[in-house]
């Protein structure tokens, strides 16, 4: 039996410490467990994130293909590369930005910066995206107003010290089991509180100490409700106010009344004043994807992040806590260049501009302008122009996008390269399919959700016709750029000693960190600029008397109030779409469902409340209903729920059907989408017409051989 090797999950973004084991014969990994040694989770480790990488589901690309009279077949790498060269080259003759890049969270750090560093400083492309604008570009961008930097100032120390959590717009017992049994015995202690915001009742509001019910789409004013309660309960914490905020009086100078934000709100004065109150204790506030997927997501989470200035809620044991959404998104966001060069270095700054430049040893004016438009936006361009060619690397985005029939029609138009280790909705749209190692094959980097760095593994060797991400995007690069990288192959190990130089001097170094620190120690936090440095809370330092003082990456050193009300929904409810869709994560179920489908192409399962499903009874079929959007129709299983609140519907992201239904419009500050809430309508299937499945992939299970 072969040995243990230590790796990191790469199912969310706790940063699971694993231990994995290769199969005796062959490839593939004989088992998977949690590696007790690990310092952020000391041997814990939820099922899913070891069943999805011991024995994923989904069919395993084996092979290159490549599109020939419509159909892909097999081929060998060298002529999937020179495909790929030719019509890349084609379409950057034409302009710079003519090749499209998708990357994902799924990536290792070393890849993400590879991809990156040959979008941006290879083909030069504003038409390049990490995927993490699908999920964190809101955190991200409420971070920089209020802070001045990204990241969490938060780490996962501070939440047995937390007195009261509130978790806001997101489901951490189902998205983050580990994280969450550390938040559940935390608030079940004497004197401490779990509140939940969330229009459904969900696994975690089911152990709340209160649950508190907003209308969809109503964040913001609920939030701007409960600063107007603190305000007229003088429950402001002045001196922090005082010492270490601007804008307060603006923020104040904006607010409704507490009756008046509470009702757009849906959600009684009552529960927004216990709420409040409830701020007084040292608070942590965690938000995810029902506030961040939103056009109003990076002025909600602005809005969080002034409860807790408000309140003094910055510092140990406090604070702004956004749970990101895949396992390295943070990750992307430090070394990929998507919207801020390695580093959080500005994009548009002159002088970081010429100190990557410089790096890369290619010319300035090869950089664009502006970090592009995000993945909408890349859609647009795909369909409209310039983009004559797109590459998608680790992520699915006919499956994952909203308006996802626009997607696929886009996508089906273009000359398309899909890089996965699964064969996705995306894949069969693909010109030339690249496969790619998977988790327990792959080399390299992750950081998880508190800004700790650590090590994935292999534990099994890579197929003969696979390779790794980093390589594949080496190998392209060499073709399209042939002095940006060392290689084919290009050792993790290279990359990251180039992410930690760019990284030096910066609000996230991790200079200090290095391959063998990580062998040794397991996992670093950042910022860390020494060998012996490891990052912790941000922004405060705490003085031998006890006294705290803070400084932020700001022009005046001050974290920044906002002052955003309220602006209406994206989509609301009328005559012919009278009920809210929203879409939510399942316990057991990864993504876009590639590593968890079992290939039955069953439709999604709707949960309706059954009072609603009562009121449809003439559009419910056989346990069928037809749900239809401004943008689609799709085919769901009926499943009457109780937790759903009347006139609202629940789909999962899992199933590749549901985001034909949702809606593409953006927060104007983080490009965003605003999948969590749109209008629809039921009405009875039509008996030769089944939506719910795909359609498009054979989705059977079959192991890598």
């Amino acid at each position: 039996m072969s040995e243990w090797t230590p790796t990191t999950c790469m199912r969310c973004a706790v940063g699971c410490g694993h231990l994995q084991r290769g199969a005796d014969v062959g490839q593939g990994l004989d088992s998977v467990r949690g590696d007790a040694d690990h310092p952020v989770t000391r041997g814990l480790a939820c099922q899913r994130g070891v069943s999805e990488t011991a024995d994923p589901d989904g069919e395993w690309l084996t092979q290159p293909l490549v599109r020939k009279d419509g159909e892909l077949l097999p081929s060998s790498w060298d002529t999937a590369l020179d495909v790929v060269r030719r019509r890349f080259a084609d379409a950057l003759a034409e302009t710079r930005h003519g090749v499209a890049v998708l990357g994902s969270g799924q990536q290792t750090n070393e890849a993400a910066y590879a991809l990156g560093k040959l979008a941006r400083g290879g083909f030069g492309t504003r038409y390049y995206d990490a995927n993490t604008t699908l999920c964190m570009a809101s955190a991200v961008t409420a971070y920089y107003g209020a802070f001045g930097s990204d990241a969490p100032p938060p780490t996962y120390d501070d939440i047995p010290e937390a007195d009261t959590h509130v978790v806001w717009g997101a489901n951490p017992a189902v998205a983050h089991p580990v994280m969450y049994r550390w938040i559940a015995e935390s608030a079940g202690e004497d004197g401490s509180d779990l509140i939940v915001v969330d229009p459904l009742e969900t696994k975690t509001a089911a152990d709340a100490d209160v649950h508190v019910h907003p209308e969809p789409g109503t964040d913001l004013a609920l939030a701007r409700a409960m600063l107007a309660a603190l305000l007229e309960a003088d429950a402001i914490d002045r001196s922090f106010v005082a010492a270490a905020t601007t804008g307060f009086d603006a923020v104040v100078d904006a607010l409704p009344s507490v009756a008046e934000a509470a009702g757009t709100a849906g959600v009684s004065v009552d529960t927004v004043e216990r709420v409040a109150a409830a701020f007084s204790d040292p608070t942590l506030l965690y938000w995810g994807m029902g506030v961040n997927q939103s056009v109003q997501g990076t002025a909600t989470a602005r809005a969080l992040v002034d409860l807790c200035l408000a309140t003094g809620n910055l510092g140990p044991g406090s604070g702004p806590f956004s749970l990101t959404g895949q396992a390295n998104s943070m990750g992307t966001r430090l070394c990929s260049s998507k919207g801020t060069w390695p580093g959080h270095r500005g994009f548009t700054d002159p002088g970081h501009r010429e100190t990557v430049a410089d790096a890369w040893g290619v010319p300035v004016e090869r950089l664009p302008d502006d970090p592009g438009p995000g993945p909408v936006g890349i859609v647009d361009a795909v369909a409209d122009g310039p983009v004559e060619a797109c590459w998608t690397v680790a992520t699915n985005p006919v499956a994952g996008m909203p308006d996802a029939d626009r997607v696929r029609a886009a996508l089906d138009d273009t000359f398309l390269v899909v890089q996965d280790a699964f064969r996705t909705e995306t894949a069969e749209l693909a010109d030339v399919v690249l496969p790619a190692a998977t988790w327990g094959e792959s080399e390299g980097t992750v950081t998880n959700m508190e800004r700790t760095i650590s090590r994935v593994r292999a534990a099994t060797g890579i197929p003969p016709k696979i390779r790794q991400d980093i390589d594949i995007i080496a190998a392209i690069g060499a073709e399209m750029a042939p002095d940006l990288f060392e290689g084919p192959p290009l050792a993790p190990r290279s990359a990251f000693e180039e992410i930690r130089d760019l990284t030096a001097g910066t609000p996230a170094d991790i200079s200090g960190i290095t391959y063998d620190r990580l062998d040794s120690e397991l996992a670093v936090r950042w910022p860390a600029s020494d060998p012996d440095a490891q990052g912790g809370y941000r922004y405060v330092d705490e003085g031998g008397d006890g006294e705290r003082a803070w400084t932020f990456p700001t022009p005046s050193g001050r974290a920044r109030f906002s002052t955003a009300t309220h602006g209406g929904l994206a989509e609301p409810t009328d005559e012919a779409y009278p009920l809210t869709l929203t879409t939510g994560r399942e316990s057991d179920a990864y993504n876009t469902g590639v590593r968890t489908r079992d290939g039955s192409g069953d439709a999604p399962v709707a949960r309706i409340n059954p009072e609603t499903a009562a009121e449809y009874a003439d559009a419910i079929d056989r346990g069928r209903t037809l749900i239809a959007s401004r943008r689609a129709a799709v085919t769901a299983a009926v499943s009457p729920d109780g937790s759903v609140p009347r006139g609202m519907l629940w789909l999962p992201i899992h199933h590749p059907a549901v985001n034909a239904l949702t809606l593409p419009a953006v927060d104007p500050e983080s490009d965003e989408p605003n999948v969590k809430q749109c209008a629809v309508t039921l009405s009875a299937p039509p008996e030769d017409v089944d939506r719910g499945a795909d359609g498009s992939a054979d989705r059977t299970s079959s192991s890598r051989s």
